[in-house]
């Protein structure tokens, strides 16, 4: 069988589910290849700074790991921003639902929230509440939020700063997304 009897889900067999559920898991197993695809398209993506996104990315996993950071918080730096293109309105959640079937709840919450966050740095250039982000004040994952836009996030936007490689960052991505889903 290749492909499914049915037109509509509710006419399935049970043999049309079960392939689409061994479909399925290789499918998964190929979400390694597919994160790389889309973080090497980041440099093709939002022009105006001194560096591509995908640089700001690599930036922000370097200096994850210069911080000592573990290959959790390392990948998620360099993923934060990889629904730019596709979800420029709402790149963080993007990033955040990514994520979160192999992370902590931390990262998660942290990755989700950081576009608000990071906000700090620019919104009140643009007419915006610098501010917003402490609607949060008191939550458990607020200061390493904090710490993530502060320390990785908003310093990465350097030319001259030693940045790794998107190779350099390949096991650890095939590592964090290879994982059985949490």
């Amino acid at each position: 069988m290749t492909e499914v009897s049915f037109t509509q889900m509710k006419d399935g067999t049970q043999a049309d589910y079960q392939m689409l559920e061994q479909l399925e898991t290789d499918h998964i197993q190929g979400l390694p290849d597919r994160v790389m695809t889309a973080l090497a398209a980041l440099s093709n993506g939002l022009a105006g700074y001194k560096i591509d996104r995908l640089q700001h990315s690599l930036q922000t996993a370097t200096r994850a790991q210069a911080d000592g950071a573990s290959i959790d918080w390392i990948v998620a730096a360099l993923v934060h921003d990889i629904g730019d293109d596709l979800a420029p309105l709402s790149h963080s959640e993007f990033a955040a639902a990514l994520l979160k079937p192999f992370v902590s709840e931390e990262i998660v919450w942290v990755i989700e929230k950081h576009g608000l966050f990071q906000a700090y740095y620019y919104a009140h250039h643009i007419g915006g509440d610098r501010h917003a982000r402490d609607k949060y004040k008191g939550h458990p994952h607020y200061e390493r939020c904090a710490h993530f836009c502060e320390v990785w996030d908003q310093a990465s936007f350097d030319p001259a700063y030693p940045t790794r490689p998107l190779e350099y960052f390949e096991p650890m991505v095939r590592e964090v997304f290879s994982r059985s889903m949490r």
